[in-house]
C-alpha cells in the first residue's frame, strides 16, 4: 500500500472516492476504509501508528463537521498527512470542517485542499509519492499536460464561434 484513505463516516465515501479514482488513474495502491476519531478513536490511533510500518507513505483524511480526523491523525504519526474537509449535513456551510483542518497547532502541519477536494487531494499525494518516483512523476506530467490540452481545445471550441477571441 502507497496511500491511506481514511474518512470519518461511510457518508463521507461519495466524496474520498475522487481520491481512490485518481490514484487508481496513475496505478498508485492505495487502502480505503472508515475511522472515526469521535467515535472509534482506539482504531484511528492504531491506524495511524501502524501506517508507516504497513507500507503508507501518505494519509488522506476527510471529515465532515468538527473535523478532528486529520489532525489527530497527523499527531499520531510522521507521515504526511492531507486532510479534505467535507459539508456534512451537521456543517456549517463547510467552514467548521474547513477550519478545523486548517488551523492547526504550530508543529502538527495537516496540508487541506478546498471544501469536497478529494480528487486534489488525490493528485497532491501523488505529488508527494512522484517526488522519489520516477514512474508516478511521468505519468503525473501526463496527466498535467491533459488538463492543458482540455484548456487549448476549449479555446479552439470558443474561436469557431466567436472568431474575435484571444488567440
Amino acid at each position: 500500500m502507497m496511500v491511506g484513505i481514511i474518512m470519518g463516516s461511510q457518508s463521507d465515501l461519495v466524496i474520498m472516492e475522487q481520491a481512490a479514482d485518481f490514484l487508481k488513474s496513475l496505478e498508485i495502491s492505495y487502502e480505503l476504509t472508515v475511522v472515526s476519531a469521535h467515535r472509534t478513536p482506539e482504531r484511528m490511533f492504531d491506524y495511524a501508528k501502524s501506517a508507516k510500518s504497513r507500507g503508507l507513505k501518505v494519509i488522506i483524511a476527510g471529515a465532515g463537521g468538527a473535523a478532528h480526523l486529520p489532525g489527530m491523525v497527523a499527531s499520531c504519526t510522521t507521515l504526511p498527512v492531507i486532510g479534505v474537509p467535507i459539508l456534512s449535513s451537521n456543517s456549517i456551510d463547510g467552514w467548521d470542517s474547513v477550519l478545523s483542518i486548517l488551523q492547526m497547532p504550530s508543529g502538527i502541519p495537516v496540508a487541506t485542499v478546498a471544501l469536497n477536494g478529494a480528487m486534489n487531494a488525490g493528485i497532491l499525494a501523488a505529488k508527494i509519492i512522484g517526488s522519489s518516483d520516477e514512474k508516478v512523476s511521468k505519468k503525473l506530467e501526463t496527466y498535467q499536460n491533459s488538463l492543458k490540452d482540455k484548456v487549448l481545445g476549449t479555446v479552439k471550441e470558443i474561436q469557431k464561434h466567436h472568431p474575435n477571441s484571444f488567440d
